[in-house]
Order: structure tokens, then sequence, then C-alpha cells
């Protein structure tokens, strides 16, 4: 029997000195896994990665069986679609921020080991279908993890939309934009933005405004089942922009729809800890933190 797989791809602004990635390499080797470092990035700065040998990440993706990444939730999220595209569990090692989506921090590699006996617990985590239609052509599409976002360009000004679900009248916003979530990115710029903390395994969209001039709107927590349009009003030629997973920006023109639906891919995540959502969240985001006197 081949053993097991394990690409190995770290955030070289994080692991300086690729000390996190050797290490874990160490052990993924000890105990009889074949590795391969791949950078996460292109273009790469020359001897970013120290002198480890690092191949070509898409085409490593088709004989892998896990996904290692080193450094923060943006990595992870950077990787998201070619993971899920390809069916492969991710495992992150935390070496930057807040890490809600990482696995393990940066000091917890020993923990590794639990991976000999290949048995252990994957999280499905739901992603987002976006896309674009302009004249009723499909001109864009992504697959997201954390979320879709349309706001004003770099020239600060108001942008009125409107969202339908399943094509009946939903809301109307007048503001800095909105925040399509999944669970997900429900701990990412929805929550900066006054939306719910919802539970990552959740299945659930949430529709949460950014800056919106109606108090009384704050925020929706839908069923996936539903297909979300939002159209442009009354915009001119203010610059609107599309955003999947902190994507470069999608131009809208006027009379762009943008439709977001569960997709069909999903992000599967590796366990290796019993830590539950709630205490990572008490931990990382709320006063004090999260206390564990075990």
């Amino acid at each position: 029997m081949n053993p097991k797989k394990i690409i190995l791809c770290p955030n070289p602004n994080r692991d300086r000195g690729m000390v996190a990635t050797k290490a874990a390499d160490k052990i993924l080797r000890e105990m009889g896994f074949q590795t391969v470092v791949c950078s996460p990035f292109k273009d790469q700065k020359d001897g970013a990665f120290a002198d480890l040998d690092v191949r070509q990440l898409t085409q490593e993706l088709r004989s892998a069986d896990m996904l290692l990444t080193f450094g923060g939730d943006g990595t992870i999220l950077h990787l998201a679609k070619l993971a899920a595209l390809h069916k492969i569990p991710v495992l992150g090692i935390n070496m930057g921020g807040l890490g809600f989506v990482a696995e393990l921090e940066s000091g917890e590699l020993d923990a590794l080991r639990k991976l000999e006996g290949w048995d252990f617990q994957v999280e499905q985590r739901m992603m987002l279908d976006v896309s674009v239609l302009r004249d009723g052509r499909q001109i864009y599409t992504n697959l997201g993890l954390n979320d879709a976002v349309i706001r004003e360009g770099p020239i600060s000004h108001v942008i009125h939309l409107k969202i339908s679900s399943d094509g009946r009248h939903l809301a109307d916003i007048a503001g800095d934009g909105v925040i399509i979530s999944t669970p997900t990115g429900s701990t990412a710029y929805s929550l900066s933005a006054g939306g719910p903390v919802v539970e990552p395994v959740a299945q659930t969209m949430v529709v949460c405004p950014i800056c919106t001039h109606n108090m009384r709107f704050s925020s929706y927590v839908l069923s996936p089942e539903h297909v979300l349009t939002i159209e442009l009003e009354r915009n001119g030629r203010k610059p609107v922009y599309l955003f999947v997973d902190e994507s470069r920006g999608f131009s809208l023109k006027a009379d762009d729809k943008v439709q977001v639906r569960r997709s069909r891919y999903s992000m599967k995540l590796v366990r290796l800890t019993e830590r539950s959502f709630c205490e990572i969240f008490a931990q990382k985001m709320l006063p004090g933190g999260f206390i564990d006197e075990k």
C-alpha cells in the first residue's frame, strides 16, 4: 500500500525560515508519510522557502491525500477553492492572528502524530457559488468559503442595492454595500459589520448590510436552499465591485445581477483536537478570553 501523500503549504511571510514547516515535515516522515512542499501563492521571491524543494501545487494536488497550511486563516482561504475542487481535506497550522479556521497553533505540531492511523474527524464547511449575469449572459463565476461582498470603490459613496430571494423581494440597501456570508465567514467581515456569529458547521447564508442607512435592517440568516439575487439601483457611474473571499474586485455595471447560492462543493477541514467552536470563539474574541482550568 502506497503511503499517504501530504502537501505542506507554508506562507513565507508567517513561517520565517520555514522553521514550523521543517519541524512538521520531520514528524510526518517519521510516521511514514510522503511529503512535498508547495507554494500557496504565485510569484514568490527566490529564497522565500529557504532551502526547501518547492513543487507546483496544481500538479501535486492530483495525487494528494491532505493539504497542510502554515500561516493564518488567509492562507487557508486562498487555498480553499483548489482544495474543495480536488476534494482534499485541509489541516491548518495557525501562525497568524486569530485563526478561527486553522486547527492547530504553531506550538502544537506534536498533535500531528494523531494522523498516524489516518483516523480523524473532518468538518464539512459550506461554500458559495457566486456568478454575475450581464444582459442575460453569465460573465463571471467564483467559489467562496467565506463570503461574497458587494461594496463601493475607492471613492466612498452610498450605493443602492435591491436583494431578492428566489425572485421575491427581500430587502433594499442604501449604504456601503452588503456581505453574503457562509457560517465560516460569519466571524470575518460580516462580524465586523455587525452580523451574527454562526456555528461554522451550520448550513445557512447570512445577509449583512455594510453601514446601512436603514437602521431597521440589521441582517438576515437564511436557509441555504435560497438563491439570492443582488441588483444595483440608481448608482449611475459610481464604481461598485464584487469581491469573493478577498479576491481581486470584479467591476459591476448598472444592470448586472449578482447571484449567490450554496455550492455543491464544500471545504473539508481536519480536526485533531477536542476544542469546540464556542471555546475557540471565547478564547480569541471575548473580553478576558477563555480560561482553561484543566
